[in-house]
């Protein structure tokens, strides 16, 4: 949902949001992933004769690690077990993760923004701590976050809204004081249910999922308007 001038509807009148933290998605917000999980996918089906496509990636994206891979065996119709796959997803991911990890565009910008609003930040990903953490230090931004809050860490995964309780609660505001920035349509939807405001950011695999719910689909983390709701919310804070 688009809005020219940001704001909630609330009672037939307009109240603008009180940011007060900022909780991250990872893969495809943060770190250009998505295209290192099209890899690993494509590897990863290569001996039972299938390709990660379309379909498989947009069922997968942005769930847990169990539930995506359980997806995939459904779909697919696999004769393994998910724990398996995760063991070999696991291989290929840090081999790639070693190599390729890059910030997506604007990331740099908006953690310099908030450094300079001095709002506190954390990260909330369906990956593991296995995954997590080095793509975050490989892309050099690991010590710029608050936190690593990953999907075995919280009793649902996304589009559960778990993840992002517990965030706003290490983050010590209420939900609705904290700012989600997601690329996925699981993502935006446990967002969305935790009640945080919520901006989407779709990237190249994500153009096209259904982001109801949304405050403001952005064209990236640089994007004008979204940097606008982050600095109006601090001067209301100040």
């Amino acid at each position: 949902m688009l809005h020219d001038r940001l704001a909630y509807e609330e009672g037939g009148g307009l109240v603008e949001p009180d940011i007060r933290a900022v909780a991250f998605d990872m893969d495809g917000l943060m770190l250009n992933t998505e295209h290192l999980y099209q890899q690993a996918g494509d590897r990863l089906l290569e001996p039972f004769g299938k390709r990660y496509h379309d379909r498989l990636r947009r069922e997968m994206m942005g769930l847990p690690a169990p539930q995506a891979l359980r997806r995939m065996i459904e779909l697919e119709g696999l004769s393994v077990d998910w724990q398996e796959l995760k063991q070999r997803s696991d291989r290929l991911m840090l081999e790639l993760i070693s190599q390729r990890v890059e910030p997506m565009p604007g990331l740099l910008e908006i953690l310099e923004r908030l450094d300079q609003l001095r709002l506190p930040r954390g990260v909330a990903t369906s990956s593991d701590l296995l995954l997590a953490e080095p793509g975050l230090a490989g892309a050099g931004v690991l010590h710029r976050v608050d936190f690593v809050l990953t999907a075995d860490q919280v009793a649902r995964g996304k589009p559960h809204p778990d993840i992002y309780w517990e965030a706003a609660a290490r983050l010590g505001v209420e939900p609705h004081c904290m700012l989600v920035l997601e690329d996925s349509q699981h993502g935006v939807a446990a967002g969305v249910a935790s009640g945080a405001v919520v901006v989407a950011v779709p990237g190249e695999h994500s153009r096209d999922h259904d982001f109801s719910g949304a405050y403001l689909v952005a064209s990236s983390l640089s994007d004008p308007r979204l940097l606008a709701l982050l600095n109006d919310s601090a001067l209301e804070v100040g």
